[in-house]
């Protein structure tokens, strides 16, 4: 194919899962055809997530998604643009251009004859600009806390602040910090139900589980005598992936791994000497200020200097199949204001308004580093989203760097929202260097997933709130046990489904003295989560009917469905320290009762759900996962456009993360790419990316990795030349116009 803008001839060659391996002679040409490569597979996926973080989708769906629209205008960056583009890496303006004069290139290949998703929503791709990747919403929904920060709060107006503290999971241990001149009523996360991220399901007319496994194994405990690297980053589940995988080689680059369509080079994978791969690291990157609004001007807000006036915007908003739409945007000394209610108003003061904080493009970086103290350096460019980086490289060497940009909070927690009249203001940030971060450490191994990674007594107030633990310590036992891993056992760890808090539950169950056949066919279980295990179902709706139970002797009913979401340690913890508000005056018999109580309750509804032959029962049959596309709403489109629904094993709690939210036990994230790395033969690497490469449902590569996916199987990640080419199956050249 010819293409304008190409300074020679590009090779693009797809092996046969879809993976794209491009070779050019420089910069420019090699970030050109990897945006025309992306929008070749992804076109329409890449086009919503533009319009996602310009604010304009109510455009092509309607007026359902102006609110949505609005809040996208109000976190866009607004700062100094030549600081933002050397934030990431010092070329970063010049990939931009390429890589989206690249995808523009595609887009006038296609005019006539669009990808038949633009053809089922009726309407076409627009022309991308460099600043298009600059996209602040693709990584809001994991820079944490504001919606927590509702849910506190109604909670403290509810039982006050210690009784609330006790209510939810903080660690280090915390009282929730109060302000007694603030009124806490009326706060609720509902109040930014139209503030979403790029990455949650867009439908024409989702909850998500944000979670990661990683861990870097030193060549002391592997088979070769090299590192190994594993990564299973969770996000939402949908078809198209999330993810997209690429091979980038040209002078000065040779990086393969995935990334995000939208954007270029690979945000996890492996170059010549380096492997890297990431978790959230759960930092606190957002405040909320309550504004109080002036009665005689409600444009007026209160500072500790007086009255001050809001800056505002007034912003165009095109409906489809309705008129333009005038919107002032509202923004005070804190940030854009997300909701008034003409007596006070929520600011949103987030990290995203700093230079550098686009999602994910700090990997720009990183792709270039050749060793560790170049990885150290690259880790200052990365601030969004906050995440914990595990490396490896050629030499023998694994280290761990957690990073992100942290404000510093000197007098407060940041875990509910705060006065905007004075003193609560961000004292600039943590130094990169000073977050936590090791390397060889003597155990010969690092492990994170998504668990409290500072240290005891750390010294900045950083973050409250972790995924528990159970994850992290399963991977860690498993790699504790003295054995040589290979690439084999990688794979099978994850794809672990082992429950750690099920054998916990089921300890206490045994001595609650249960004599029911469900009991025992928990206590025979041995905790498992497989998908044709009847236990695994009986256990994972039993854990439900307990928490639900707990949540309502802990709390108030007004603040039920604010608390839903308990963890498995939360359940834990009130059953190892039975106390009489919860469990009635003699705590321990109250307990043991409200287990077998609920136990029953459990087998009743597993008797309604699939029947009272428990032979019969089946985890699988209640865990499914639906590959659904934006469009499946569409007339007829869903039987072309959706993959499955296919029986999971696992679930949140096990590595193996295949969470479910809310009442339904289908699930709603986990893994859909997974990368084990090899540092003693690149090519000895594996990774499997779900459904699929593309996103046009004609294409081959649209859900044929689905079924590797599904049963816990991987392909090859070719990486040399020669491995490349056995298994080549398509090739493309673009030559210059």
């Amino acid at each position: 194919m010819k293409v304008p803008g190409l300074h020679a001839a590009v090779q693009v060659l797809r092996d046969r899962w879809g993976v794209a391996h491009i070779y050019a002679q420089d910069t420019h040409d090699l970030f050109m055809a990897q945006g025309f490569v992306a929008a070749q597979d992804r076109l329409f996926q890449m086009e919503l997530w533009k319009r996602s973080g310009q604010g304009r989708l109510a455009e092509v769906l309607g007026e359902g998604a102006l609110l949505r629209d609005v809040n996208a205008r109000l976190l866009q960056y607004r700062g100094d643009m030549k600081t933002e583009y050397e934030s990431y890496a010092p070329d970063t303006k010049e990939i931009l251009e390429a890589f989206t004069t690249g995808i523009n290139a595609y887009i006038e290949s296609v005019r006539g004859h669009l990808p038949i998703e633009f053809q089922i929503a009726g309407f076409g791709p627009e022309a991308w600009k460099p600043e298009d990747c600059l996209n602040r919403m693709a990584a809001f929904s994991m820079t944490g806390n504001s919606f927590n920060e509702l849910k506190h709060a109604a909670v403290v107006a509810a039982v006050g602040a210690e009784k609330a503290s006790r209510l939810f999971e903080f660690d280090p241990a915390v009282k929730l910090d109060a302000s007694p001149n603030l009124d806490y009523r009326g706060l609720s996360a509902k109040l930014l139900r139209n503030l979403t991220g790029s990455d949650s399901r867009i439908e024409f007319p989702t909850y998500a589980l944000e979670g990661s496994n990683n861990w870097t194994v030193s060549g002391k405990l592997t088979k070769s005598g090299k590192p190994l690297l594993a990564n299973d980053p969770h996000r939402v589940i949908a078809e198209p992936s999330l993810r997209y995988m690429v091979h980038l080689v040209a002078p000065g680059w040779d990086v393969i791994g995935a990334g995000e369509p939208g954007l270029p080079g690979v945000a996890l994978g492996h170059n010549q000497h380096i492997a890297w791969g990431f978790t959230i690291f759960g930092l606190d990157q957002q405040d909320l200020y309550v504004e109080e609004l002036n009665a005689a001007n409600p444009l007026q807000y209160k500072t500790e200097n007086g009255w001050e006036e809001m800056r505002v915007e007034r912003q165009s908003f095109g409906i489809r199949g309705g008129p333009t739409v005038s919107v002032d945007l509202k923004f005070t000394r804190h940030g854009p204001v997300l909701w008034e209610d003409g007596k006070r108003a929520l600011a949103l003061r987030w990290v995203g308004a700093e230079a550098g904080t686009a999602g994910y493009l700090g990997s720009l970086a990183v792709d270039r580093a050749q060793n560790w103290n170049e990885f150290e350096t690259a880790m200052e460019r990365w601030k969004v989203p906050s995440e914990n980086i595990v490396y490896a490289d050629r030499d023998g060497n694994i280290g761990e760097h957690s990073t992100g940009l942290a404000p510093v909070r000197e007098k407060w927690t940041g875990l509910l929202p705060v006065p905007g009249a004075g003193g609560f203001e961000w004292s600039g940030f943590v130094p990169n260097a000073e977050l936590p971060h090791s390397y060889n450490p003597a155990a010969g191994f690092i492990v994170t997933a998504n668990h409290k990674m500072i240290p005891e007594n750390y010294g900045y107030k950083v973050g409250y709130e972790w995924a528990p633990g159970f994850r992290m310590r399963r991977i860690s036992q498993v790699l504790s046990t003295g054995k040589s891993f290979g690439v084999e056992d990688m794979e099978k760890l994850q794809t672990d489904v082992l429950s750690l808090p099920a054998q916990q539950l089921i300890a206490f169950l045994r001595r609650a003295h249960a004599r029911s056949p469900e009991a025992e066919l928990l206590l025979k279980w041995d905790c498992v989560v497989e998908r044709d295990s009847g236990a695994a179902a009986l256990y994972e709706v039993w854990l439900k009917e307990l928490t639900t139970a707990l949540i309502e002797r802990a709390a108030p009913e007004q603040v039920w469905k604010v608390l839903d979401d308990w963890s498995p340690a939360q359940v834990l913890h009130a059953l190892s320290h039975p106390n009489a508000e919860v469990f009635g005056q003699d705590p321990v018999a109250g307990r043991d009762q409200l287990l077998r109580e609920t136990l029953i309750q459990a087998t009743e509804r597993m008797v309604a759900l699939q029947g009272a032959d428990r032979s019969k029962w089946n985890w699988g049959k209640l865990h499914a996962v639906r590959f659904r596309h934006p469009l499946d709403q569409a007339t007829q489109a869903k039987g072309l456009l959706d993959l499955g629904p296919a029986s999971r094993p696992g679930d949140e709690y096990t590595v193996n993360a295949t969470g479910y939210y809310g009442e339904s036990f289908e699930q709603v994230s986990g893994a859909s790419y997974r990368e084990i790395l090899d540092t003693s033969d690149w090519d000895q690497s594996v990774a499997v990316n779900a459904p699929g490469q593309s996103g046009q449902p004609g294409s081959p590569h649209y859900s044929d990795l689905l079924p590797l996916w599904d049963q816990g199987k991987y392909f090859p990640l070719a990486y040399s030349k020669a491995a490349v080419e056995k298994v080549t199956t398509d090739r493309l050249t673009l030559t210059p116009q």
